[in-house]
């Protein structure tokens, strides 16, 4: 390094200094020293306390791998690779993580560890996103069902329009759609007891949706298959995230070979083990008859009926 070098990374190395001990109003206010600290930030590897880090972005990866092996090699030959964080802007001493949370991970649960290299970027919340699609998307490539739920949480955090969604997983607006179509459908939950089913591409997770869409599936018993194939499942004989994909899949065909109620169809209502009348399912919908001799329990049921359905109608909506 020149002479010349050395002495503007020195006078850098003073403002930065003189920022970092500087209290957070001057620091709103003092635009050259905000200035120097991004400078020395951007041409050092800092090595940083991990409770100093927040960790609130979107998540990008359903199924993180175990943090263990990480961990015995940082320990054992340190951490080849910083992580890349950036200054909160409401707190001077914390940082935000961009990218490297197994690293952080990692480190957090060493015994024998208490620093992390980390890179120091200055951005805003859209390029941090950014950092953090491109460097997951170089290291592994998302499965079809990660992009899709990182999609939604972006759009439910308000962080843009449909195209500015798109423009950060870098496909086109109609993907996006499609992507929230599918996650409202399959749901959350049992997306996320799946897993990130690498190699199970678009049409597969479509036909999903459309089968939990055309059945009267209980979402709460699928998100249990689920959980219970994976956690069976050898990840040295197959993706368990794949092996629950199929397991729910085999159940929802199952389903579908079942005769489904048609119009005129009906179930016998009893009350007290009695025949008290009928549901019937008609063309606009469901039809209850039902007989009740005990005019104090008919003028109650009355009462509390517009109640009732509006419970079962909850329960329906949270089971899916």
């Amino acid at each position: 390094m020149s002479d010349s070098k050395k002495r503007r990374m020195s006078m850098l190395d003073t403002l930065a200094q003189g920022a970092a001990a500087a209290p957070p109003s001057m620091m709103s206010n003092n635009r050259a020293l905000r200035s120097a600290r991004d400078a020395v930030d951007s041409h050092r590897i800092w090595e940083l306390d991990p409770e100093q880090i927040i960790d609130s972005r979107a998540i990008d990866r359903m199924d993180p791998q175990d943090v263990g092996d990480l961990r015995a090699s940082i320990e054992s030959v340190g951490q080849t690779v910083p992580i890349l964080v950036r200054r909160d802007p409401a707190d001077p001493d914390r940082y935000l993580l961009v990218y490297g949370r197994r690293r952080l991970e990692a480190v957090r649960g060493s015994d024998k560890v208490t620093k992390i290299r980390a890179m120091i970027a200055s951005m805003d919340d859209g390029a941090a996103i950014r950092a953090q699609a491109s460097e997951n998307t170089g290291r592994r490539d998302l499965s079809f069902i990660e992009r899709a739920m990182f999609a939604q949480q972006l759009a439910e955090s308000n962080f843009g329009t449909q195209a500015q969604i798109a423009e950060i997983l870098n496909v086109t607006k109609s993907a996006i759609s499609m992507f929230l179509a599918v996650v409202r459908s399959v749901g959350a939950d049992l997306a996320l007891a799946i897993g990130p089913a690498h190699g199970t591409g678009r049409p597969r997770w479509e036909a999903l949706a459309t089968a939990l869409n055309e059945t009267e599936a209980d979402r709460a018993e699928l998100v249990d298959l689920a959980t219970r194939v994976r956690a069976q499942t050898d990840p040295d004989i197959a993706d368990p995230s794949v092996t629950a994909f199929e397991a729910v899949t085999r159940r929802l065909r199952k389903m579908a070979t079942l005769p489904r109620p048609t119009s005129g169809d009906s179930n016998v209502l009893t009350i007290d083990g009695k025949p008290a009348g009928k549901i019937v399912r008609t063309k606009a919908g469901v039809r209850l008859d039902i007989r009740v001799e005990d005019a104090t329990f008919a003028e109650w049921l009355q009462s509390e009926a517009a109640g009732a359905i509006e419970e079962l109608h909850a329960r329906w909506k949270k089971r899916g």
